[in-house]
């Protein structure tokens, strides 16, 4: 068959047009792969996240600039990050086992230190964190306070990290009821309590706890494993903010009433700590959920 001279030009017509669609087709899918990187940002290594936990290799790499109080209980009561050592202490150890390390061991005990610390002055600290491994029991009958950023001869501290461990026997291991407490601009106190939720305890499991206030927002919240279980966390601004008044002294495990000669009232709703702790550490900002879930299982990893 002899084709005209038409039939062949309309042959390769059509074959040049099928080209050219090609090559619009292979140019788009090119276009389309540079466009997926429009900032040429290089590759992810796989390798460069063995190891790590939700990004970090430490709990010592999360908000590193704004941990202004590090406790490790390494064979050492002082607070690392200024190198204070404490006035005084009772009862207490260190044991191994602890999170990372050793951790203190408190029966009935306590650790005061009665000097001000910078980062802990009124027009430093408006907004904080404050996280906490411990092992506890309930006891039915007295409160114990984790943490209080205490005001020298007041009964009630600028921050208290109260447990009302008198709410259970040590038989429940199932609930511990955490209701923490701050100063505020007005003199008042605000609060928060984990009326629902509850983590379990124990003197064979670490437990973690953390508090979180904003002072731009006034919301104040308790974390138990990396859960919110506050039921109050808005406490509200203004003359409802936090306020460290001055002087103020850190002790851990106790209130002043719990620590020979230094008692300020008659309350005797609170003993001193009875259980363990480990890796306090104190931030200048309300740390971001996602960061607190990763110390949480940094911790859970001994990291």
């Amino acid at each position: 068959m002899t084709l005209k001279k038409t039939d062949m030009n309309y042959s390769t017509l059509y074959t040049k047009s099928r080209i050219w669609i090609l090559s619009g087709v292979l140019l788009a899918a090119v276009s389309c792969k540079k466009d997926g990187n429009p900032n040429n940002l290089p590759d992810v290594n796989p390798s460069d996240y063995d190891g790590k936990i939700d990004g970090y290799s430490s709990s010592d790499e999360v908000y590193p600039g704004n941990l202004i109080a590090y406790w490790s209980f390494d064979d050492t009561k002082n607070e690392l990050k200024s190198g204070t050592a404490p006035a005084s202490s009772a009862n207490d150890t260190y044991v191994a086992g602890g999170v990372r390390g050793k951790a203190l061991s408190l029966a009935a005990g306590y650790v005061l230190f009665t000097n001000q610390f910078e980062k802990f002055k009124t027009d430093s600290l408006k907004s904080w964190t404050i996280s906490a491994w411990v092992k506890i029991l309930n006891n039915g009958s007295k409160r114990t306070m984790l943490f209080q950023l205490a005001r020298p001869g007041i009964f009630t501290g600028n921050i208290n990290f109260a447990l009302n461990t008198q709410s259970f026997p040590a038989s429940n291991t199932t609930t511990l009821r955490i209701q923490p407490t701050f100063m505020t601009i007005g003199g008042g106190t605000q609060d928060n309590l984990n009326s629902v939720l509850s983590p379990t305890i124990g003197m064979d499991k670490w437990t973690y706890l953390v508090l979180t206030y904003d002072f731009a927002t006034g919301v104040f919240n308790i974390w138990a494993d990396a859960v919110k279980v506050g039921a109050f966390p808005n406490r509200g601004t203004g003359n409802n903010n936090f306020k460290a008044y001055e002087p103020n002294q850190v002790i851990i495990g106790s209130n002043y009433n719990g620590i020979p000669g230094m008692s300020v009232s008659s309350d005797v709703t609170f003993a001193p700590m009875t259980g363990q702790v480990d890796e306090i550490r104190i931030y200048n900002r309300a740390l971001p959920d996602a960061h607190i879930k990763a110390l949480f299982n940094l911790g859970k990893a001994n990291k």
